[in-house]
């Protein structure tokens, strides 16, 4: 079934002649536009617009296509613009992207206090970047930067890469090799233990190894769960290692219900950005969400130098 959103691109493409103008009119990025288009041509089966320069000027099947469907869609937004003055202009809707630990961790907190209505999105950094370039979603929050230049990225805050362990784990005879031995050492003794893992992303455990043991890890985690949260839940239990975002188990180390084993050799950290596009209608809403994240992530004394 089509896209309406693909019609409304080609009549913006049809209005302004570019590419660009369309994207800049409908708040998207080009490529975002360049998608609607290809999408539409290939699902209605011919040229819709022959590329003269940096002009987009209609085929003959793309002059019959617009006059059949312009009156429709103005008929639409027309539609759209009064159901707007009633509920969505009252209420706009925004789009957030970020890690599920994270959102639990921040914001979920606060979703109840929104004047405005919310949808979060979980899901890896590269595709959230993608529908944020897109126009899919208004706002991410990521430890990794894009290189589009539809999007800007702000740093405010930075994580830390720490490995913990259950408040039983003998971490008197771990220190005792940091202290005496080299890292082999060090590996074997932390390849001995129980360890826990995700069923998704293990980035921070390969980086942490990587750093310190110059590898990937070559053992598998004893036990996998759905997500960094469980992880902490489990330790909690007593036994067992993870390496984790120290902000995520603050309170825990603090309460004694987990232990701060290492930091490594070296520290690893991860700046952490918020993500947007340059140009958007939600600035008032997207700023109200920043300024929760750094209420929340301005606990943690590490990051204050950003």
């Amino acid at each position: 079934m089509v896209n309406l959103e693909w019609y409304r691109t080609f009549k913006a493409i049809y209005k302004t002649g570019t590419l660009t103008g369309a994207a800049d009119s409908l708040f998207i990025s080009q490529p975002g536009v360049s998608l609607h288009l290809s999408s539409l041509e290939a699902y209605v089966g011919y040229k819709l617009f022959d590329r003269t320069g940096r002009k987009m000027m209609p085929t003959e099947r793309g002059k019959v296509l617009f006059n059949a469907v312009s009156e429709p869609l103005s008929k639409l937004e027309d539609v759209e613009k009064n159901f707007q003055k009633s509920t969505e202009k009252l209420t706009p809707t925004i789009s957030v992207g970020m890690c599920f630990e994270t959102f639990q961790t921040t914001l979920e907190q606060y979703v109840s206090t929104l004047p405005f209505n919310l949808i979060i999105s979980f899901g890896q950094y590269p595709e959230m970047l993608d529908q944020l370039d897109k126009g899919i979603l208004d706002l991410i929050i990521t430890p990794k930067k894009g290189v589009s230049p539809n999007i800007e990225h702000e740093a405010f805050s930075s994580e830390q890469i720490i490995l913990v362990g259950g408040k039983n784990v003998d971490t008197n005879s771990f220190q005792k090799i940091v202290e005496t031995k080299g890292v082999e050492h060090i590996e074997g003794w932390l390849k001995q233990e129980k360890w826990y893992g995700t069923t998704g992303d293990m980035e921070h455990l390969f980086q942490f190894w990587i750093m310190n043991f110059g590898h990937k890890p070559n053992f598998r985690p004893n036990y996998i769960v759905p997500n960094l949260n469980s992880i902490i839940r489990c330790l909690k239990g007593g036994t067992g290692l993870a390496v984790v975002p120290d902000f995520l188990c603050k309170n825990e180390i603090e309460n004694g219900e987990l232990k701060l084993i290492w930091e490594g050799e070296k520290k690893l950290e991860n700046t952490l950005y918020f993500g947007c596009r340059k140009k958007t209608n939600y600035q008032s809403e997207i700023e109200h969400i920043k300024g929760l994240f750094r209420k929340v992530m301005g606990k943690y004394d590490h990051v204050a130098h950003l």
